[in-house]
């Protein structure tokens, strides 16, 4: 009998509170750290001492890298990917306990002294006993810690499958991990003529609602994508405010329109797509104080997706932008003749593509180029704020376009991926049901898209070339600092599982992952599928 490091529940638990105190909060030395850390563990498997080649870094840039860890078999190309993230979000809410946020088994006693302070249904999971606290500890560490304890036992047991164990940094934020992950897998698919025949996700069981106890698995993962705006008014002084129209005034329009818009929504499977909503709406004006009225904003939208691409929903957010500048000329036109004033005109809608394509007849390519990378340089703004500063500085460049809405999408996009009807998927769906009806207990429910966004998205992509070539175009960071690897995806082809772990409130102050689930009914389910697909006995049901 092979001796191994994480093969019984205790030393499971052990190794998932070690990959939490690897503090690996988004954008922090601990998110770099995390991977060098992850190298010299996997380095303690004997395969991967003997092959250290096997385990590589990719870079996901700010000094961050993905890792894989390849376990080759010599009896099949057949090859099973499981990914999982490892950076977290960050810790502020949990205030006085702050400091024992990354130290489960701490944090998970010191709560009892906290007891008033907790909702009713996180006190209630810690008196059961049945509940491990602490930020990572449901999303998602356990994820990988169940990964390589999978690995450790296939390279020992010589199994006769390849598996790729993929751990990513930045999911949480933009997917920086995954997307810098999918050209090693395409080079490592062709290096060792590997045959993808599923991505297996470790993400987390997520609740539908607040009193949701259903264990889920998932057979693909929704989609999300922003489509945005920058509004350009008109400036005048507060004391002359028929001289111009304020972005703000046009903004209302636009939100009012998108909000809740249902013509977004998707249903498929029975499941629907949450509506959109705005995550951000303000004018661009200097922070001092000034009479001067803001005359530039910028809105993003949050859209969820089932089916649609990228070039689909700029056409229904064109279509939508044209009914709120119709609403917004007529309402204004009509202030301006009970005013009696001239109105600055009518309000334009604008694709970005349109904006740069006009900007460059009018200034040249190179002015252009000049002005976007000094916005590109400013290291204070994220990829979203630089997309609507990009679209902004072309416009006071064009102001002649203006009032008008600049329609773009702000990073991040991911596309919506499913497997709900591949052959294998509902194979292993029905099995793995069977599996923990019979050795535990626990009925699974399915869902065809999980709904916590997710990495799946970079794999199996299914969309065409002119989806994503309106994204290309219509996002102004494209290439420079952000980018998707959509040809790569597209030689991803394999379908997409995703099987984790139960647990509550992810993201929250009283995240919280129950400890059979993760230690017990995981692995065993996990090392269930696998074999499934492999020529090894599967394990006792």
């Amino acid at each position: 009998m092979v001796q191994l490091q994480w093969g019984t529940s205790e030393k499971l638990r052990a190794l998932l509170c070690e990959l939490v105190s690897w503090q690996s909060r988004s954008k922090t030395d601990g998110e770099v750290k995390f991977a060098y850390r992850l190298k010299d563990k996997l380095l303690s498997i004997p395969y991967f001492k003997q092959n250290p080649d096997h385990i590589a870094f990719h870079d996901a840039g700010l000094n961050r890298n993905a890792v894989t860890a390849f376990y080759k078999s010599p009896e099949t190309s057949d090859t099973i990917v499981l990914i999982s993230h490892f950076d977290t979000v960050n810790t502020e809410e949990y205030g006085s306990l702050e400091k024992l946020a990354y130290s489960p088994e701490e944090l998970t006693k010191e709560l009892q002294k906290h007891k008033d302070e907790l909702p009713h249904d996180a006190l209630k999971d810690l008196e059961s006993g049945q509940y491990l606290f602490g930020r990572g500890t449901m999303d998602m560490k356990t994820g990988l810690a169940v990964h390589m304890s999978i690995i450790e036992k296939a390279s020992a047991e010589n199994w006769p499958i390849n598996l790729v164990l993929l751990t990513v940094p930045d999911e949480e934020v933009d997917s920086a991990g995954m997307r810098a992950a999918v050209p090693g897998l395409v080079s490592l698919q062709e290096e060792h003529q590997l045959t993808y025949k599923l991505f297996l996700n470790g993400e987390p069981s997520f609740s539908q609602r607040n009193d949701d106890p259903n264990y889920y698995i998932y057979s693909g993962s929704i989609g999300k994508i922003m489509p945005s705006a920058l509004i350009y008014g008109k400036e005048t002084h507060v004391g002359e405010p028929m001289s111009g129209v304020t972005a703000n005034y046009i903004a209302s329009f636009l939100t009012s329109e998108m909000e809740f818009n249902a013509e977004f929504r998707e249903s498929l499977y029975e499941e629907t797509t949450p509506l959109p909503v705005s995550l951000r709406q303000r004018d661009i004006m200097n922070m001092e104080y000034s009479v001067q009225t803001p005359y530039r904003a910028q809105i993003m939208y949050n859209v969820f997706l089932m089916k649609r691409t990228a070039s689909e929903v700029m056409e229904i957010f064109k279509r939508t932008a044209e009914k709120a500048a119709n609403a917004c000329t007529k309402a204004y036109h009509e202030i301006c003749k009970r005013e009696g004033v001239q109105p600055v005109g009518d309000i334009k809608v604008i694709y970005y593509e349109e904006l740069r394509k006009y900007a460059e007849n009018k200034l040249g390519q190179t002015t252009v180029a000049s002005l976007i990378d000094e916005v590109l340089q400013n290291s204070s703004w994220d990829d979203r704020e630089k997309s609507l500063r990009i679209a902004d500085v072309l416009m006071r460049n064009c102001q002649e376009l203006g009032p008008a809405m600049v329609l773009l999408f702000a990073p991040p996009y991911y596309p919506a991926v499913n497997s709900s009807d591949d052959s294998l998927v509902i194979e292993l769906t029905e099995q793995t049901k069977k599996a923990a009806q019979t050795k535990f207990g626990v009925e699974l429910k399915q869902i065809h898209y999980y709904n916590g966004i997710s990495d799946l998205s970079y794999v199996n992509y299914q969309g065409s070339s002119d989806g994503w070539n309106v994204y290309k175009q219509n996002t102004p960071v494209w290439g420079s600092s952000y980018s998707i690897p959509f040809e790569d995806m597209e030689k991803l082809k394999a379908p997409v599982f995703n099987l984790g772990p139960f647990g509550k409130d992810a993201h929250k102050r009283t995240e919280r992952l129950h400890i059979d689930s993760a230690f017990v009914q995981l692995p065993y389910l996990v090392e269930n599928l696998i074999k499934t697909m492999s020529s090894v006995k599967k394990v006792e049901v």
